[in-house]
């Protein structure tokens, strides 16, 4: 399983980030490391197909992202501060609209990520009810169920309680879980897992 990013150009109106870059990871946890405003997050949305690059391409083992786009999404999922804008629904809603997008997605996994992350209780209030902390187990409880091969997730750690932090470094480092997937992710802390690359913005 392999990321290659190559020859990536990406800026914004202020600045630009990313001239020429390219970068080629492997299965295992990846730490992506950087100052604020260094780009981690908009990698992170590149990667992800959430942003499109002014040039260069970006490949998931044999899939190009522009090339098989549904093909690619599929494979991966960004997991960052932000949910839909869709403040009506419950929390079962939001997770079986993710799901929706996901087949092959295991139900009893995501039931037990949700126990693990002390969620089911908050299964049918809105998600606007959520706090801060739940809205961020609740993220993350659908992240480490889904049936990706890439797995972007942004600042995993904050916003949760020592116990959460616990069960999550132990989720992320699972034998099983790094033999099969890529894991990006950015962290100011060391995330104290089992690294296959550290990278540096």
């Amino acid at each position: 399983m392999e990321l290659r990013i190559e020859q990536l150009d990406f800026e914004y109106a202020s600045h630009p980030l990313f001239q020429q870059y390219s970068l080629a990871l492997q299965a295992g946890v990846t730490w992506l490391r950087g100052e604020n405003g260094a780009g981690k997050t908009t990698l992170l949305k590149l990667a992800g197909g959430a942003l499109t690059p002014h040039s260069g391409k970006i490949w998931l083992d044999d899939i190009e992202i522009h090339a098989q786009p549904l093909t690619y999404r599929l494979r991966c999922y960004y997991c960052g501060g932000d949910t839909p804008q869709l403040p009506w629904l419950t929390v079962r809603e939001m997770l079986d609209l993710h799901i929706g997008l996901y087949p092959g997605t295991d139900e009893a996994q995501l039931n037990a990520q949700l126990a693990a992350f002390h969620l089911m209780p908050t299964l049918d209030q809105p998600v606007t009810t959520l706090s801060l902390g739940q809205h961020k187990k609740m993220q993350l409880a659908l992240a480490l169920s889904l049936p990706v091969r890439l797995l972007l997730i942004d600042e995993p750690f904050n916003g949760l309680d020592v116990d959460a932090v616990a069960y999550l470094r132990q989720q992320l480092s699972a034998p099983q879980r790094l033999a099969s997937q890529l894991i990006l992710l950015t962290s100011h802390l060391d995330p104290q897992l089992p690294l296959t690359h550290t990278v540096q913005l």
